[in-house]
């Protein structure tokens, strides 16, 4: 009769020293009650039955509890609050995979102009610059296909080479010592590479490209998004590639790389100014650069916890891709990204009205049940149809293509290396931040 008394509701059943918990409907969050007293059972040693609350939903981007470890809060998301309103920001928030993909293609809504991270439109602490991912068509159309070239399948093929002797050098410098940082020793060292190598800027700079990018998206506890030396960071950042492309022009170099389209591209029937080129080319040394030694880590982390497709992969590389996707599926560092509403519209019961931003939230729709078969389980065998971890629609990530060859090959060649690593997660070091998660730090050793 208990058990038909609690369907659909949490509570905690205290009987002896016994206890179970069922679910507990919102508009229940505050019923308390007692258990029917049995009549030949004295009062004070009748079962005592007592609710406790569920806690309130409540998301924030910079709260301890999100930052730490989101996806119990996307859970709930997704199944009681799948567009929730941030009442702070005036803001929404998107959870459920089907939302946020179609969503995702809607140009007619929302707009990318007014900036696409939280330091643009949730804190507002960063002024919005002419990026790629700053812009709406048709300009946007008309850079974007400019560029794209440097990014297909076909002029990638070329670089695969590369990506490999520089995986073999650090994993030879790494078997010198037994053991190696994965970030710092070895994906963040290749990564970057590869971004000077697509963009144009020079491979001796890579080092202190790393430095800037990583002081860019470092947070402070208790300190709401970026921070004051993030900022300065992007600054440093903008003044060298404005130097690049200023030598550049001095210089009438013919090289065919980004730096120089930049240098020579009108958009609008108009030539780019210094800003505007060192914008673009800082989007493009970010994304080639960061996000990559994230994912990585992440796979090495899974494969580990997972020592039976991890011995799968070493024996039949050709899992190897679809493994590094699951892994992006499964562990997504970027957390959101941002539009801003142009056109009030309904999504579900919600009306959404002009200049509220609205967060993409990637990594809960990445385990949204309604796409996923057992979602919170990770397993390279998945078919994945859809993923949005490279976003969707126009402004997908341009860069896709550069990352799963990084994967491939980095994982390739870890695995041929040094297939039985072992973590060594009493030195791992995470990063707690609202935009994009990982580790800072992932030492192994083999």
């Amino acid at each position: 009769m208990i058990a038909r008394m609690l369907k659909d509701r949490t509570a905690i059943v205290g009987i002896g020293e016994t206890a179970f918990a069922k679910r507990l409907e919102p508009s229940e969050k505050r019923l308390a009650c007692a258990a029917p007293r049995r009549r030949d059972r004295p009062a004070s040693l009748a079962p005592r039955l007592s609710y406790i609350p569920a806690p309130m939903l409540h998301y924030d981007p910079f709260s301890t509890e999100v930052m730490r470890d989101p996806y119990p809060v996307y859970a709930r998301l997704r199944e009681e609050a799948p567009v929730y309103y941030l009442e702070e920001y005036d803001a929404w928030a998107l959870s459920r995979f089907e939302d946020v993909w179609n969503a995702s293609m809607d140009n007619k809504h929302f707009t990318c102009a007014k900036g696409t991270t939280s330091a643009h439109v949730l804190t507002k602490v960063q002024q919005v610059t002419p990026m790629l991912n700053n812009m709406d068509p048709p300009e946007h159309t008309q850079l974007r296909s400019a560029v794209r070239r440097f990014f297909s399948p076909q002029a990638l093929r070329s670089l695969e080479p590369t990506i490999r002797s520089l995986a073999t050098a650090c994993l030879d410098r790494a078997a010198l010592r037994g053991e190696c940082d994965v970030m710092a020793d070895f994906a963040s060292q290749i990564s970057v590479k590869v971004a000077c190598v697509v963009t144009g800027v020079p491979l001796e700079d890579g080092d202190l490209m790393n430095s800037l990018v990583w002081r860019f998206f470092a947070r402070k506890p208790g300190h709401a998004g970026m921070t004051p030396e993030g900022l300065q960071a992007m600054q440093e950042l903008f003044a060298y590639l404005v130097n690049l492309s200023h030598a550049r022009r001095r210089a009438g170099s013919g090289a065919d790389d980004i730096v120089n389209l930049l240098n020579q591209i009108e958009i609008g029937g108009k030539k780019l100014d210094d800003a505007s080129i060192a914008s673009h080319l800082a989007m493009f040394i970010i994304g080639g650069s960061e996000t990559f030694p994230k994912v990585f880590a992440n796979d090495i982390l899974l494969l580990a916890q997972h020592p039976d497709q991890r011995a799968q992969c070493a024996r039949d590389p050709a899992l190897i891709p679809n493994a590094f996707l699951e892994g992006l599926r499964y562990l997504m560092p970027t957390q959101f990204l941002c539009r801003v509403v142009t056109r009030e519209l309904q999504i579900r019961d919600k009306t959404l009205r002009p200049g509220q931003p609205l967060l993409f939230l990637y990594p809960s729709a990445n385990r949204d049940p309604r796409e996923f078969r057992n979602p919170d389980v990770f397993d390279i065998q998945r078919s994945i149809p859809r993923l949005l971890s490279f976003g969707q629609g126009t402004h997908s990530c341009i860069g896709l293509h550069v990352a799963k060859m990084e994967g491939k090959v980095c994982l390739e060649e870890t695995l041929r290396r040094i297939p039985d690593y072992e973590l060594q997660m009493d030195r791992a070091e995470r990063l707690v931040t609202d935009f994009v998660q990982g580790f800072a730090k992932l030492p192994i050793r083999f």
